[in-house]
């Protein structure tokens, strides 16, 4: 039996109904039954991943669909991970980098053809210290900015109530990180921010990190470390024009490194993100990449 899995964040869903029916009416014209799996603000991540994996375990040919934003396709990925089972994304979210990075449409109907079809790609599944993450890991500034912003200023205003919130942290001054990059040297800096990602883009189409792609086994790390007004209003041109300095290249406002596995570690506790939400704040973050360990349906790479 062909059953396709939608599991749905209705946080960004208006209509859950209406998004029922155009599922079930879609995986019928495809030969799939459908079957939807509301999550809930209660629910635990545990209980997520044992209703997935469940699922799976039914077996016949099997394919799930993440109906939310990048923090619904992490939790999807997380047990597809190595499986062969493709993930289909109907991007809801707030920011939905990875999908924007896969080239994925916004338009319902049309992300319920592309699951459906024919066409997929293996991508690499990054995890932060054992918890995988699909867009952007971040620890410093940017993990503070994400868990300060209210759900009703993410929801209402997107990547603008991001800058909201993070104005006023414009004038903190850098602190110290370390970090390793493939088990080479160690590296000292000072930053507001690192940030780990899988893709490139930010909320807003702001380019932090060019070039980054979702299949070539590596991750690109951003260390920021603006001076002032004056610097962060450099590097928002830079991320506005989508020229930001390439990988090794020096810039004193954003360093752009690439590797495989990424240790960081602070003097002190810092916050921590994944894919926009909140980890317990730690000292260190370990980043490891597994190429190519998740399915994807997609079509031929494009909006990288």
């Amino acid at each position: 039996m062909r059953r396709a899995l939608f599991v749905v964040n209705p946080t960004g869903v208006r209509h859950l109904g209406e998004l029922r029916r155009r599922c079930e009416e879609a995986a019928r014209g495809h030969g799939w039954e459908a079957l939807l799996m509301v999550t809930q603000a209660g629910d635990s991540s545990l209980t997520l991943h044992a209703q997935v994996r469940g699922y799976l375990e039914e077996g016949g040919e099997r394919l799930v669909f993440a109906v939310g934003g990048d923090g619904t396709v992490r939790a999807c990925a997380h047990d597809l991970a190595g499986t062969g089972v493709p993930l289909a994304v109907l991007p809801r979210g707030t920011a939905n980098l990875f999908a924007h990075a896969l080239g994925l449409p916004a338009d319902a109907a049309r992300a319920l053809e592309v699951g459906f079809g024919d066409a997929s790609r293996q991508v690499d599944l990054p995890f932060a210290d054992g918890m995988p993450f699909v867009a952007m890991a971040g620890m410093g500034l940017d993990a503070a900015v994400v868990g300060s912003t209210p759900p009703w200023l993410k929801s209402g205003l997107g990547w603008v109530g991001y800058a909201l919130v993070g104005a006023p942290h414009v004038f903190m001054p850098p602190r110290p990180v370390r970090l390793c990059l493939d088990g080479g040297p160690v590296l000292e800096r000072h930053a507001h921010a690192v940030v780990v990602g899988n893709v490139g883009v930010l909320p807003g189409g702001f380019h932090l990190l060019p070039g980054a792609l979702v299949d070539d086994g590596l991750v690109d790390v951003g260390v920021l470390s603006p001076g002032g007004l004056a610097g962060w209003a450099r590097l928002g041109r830079r991320m506005v024009s989508g020229r930001p300095p390439r990988p090794g290249r020096h810039h004193p406002d954003l360093e752009h490194l690439r590797a495989r596995v990424v240790e960081l570690s602070t003097p002190e506790v810092s916050p921590r993100q994944l894919d926009g939400d909140m980890v317990e704040p730690g000292a260190t973050m370990s980043v490891v990449v597994e190429a190519g360990a998740l399915v994807v349906k997609a079509p031929p790479r494009a909006a990288e």
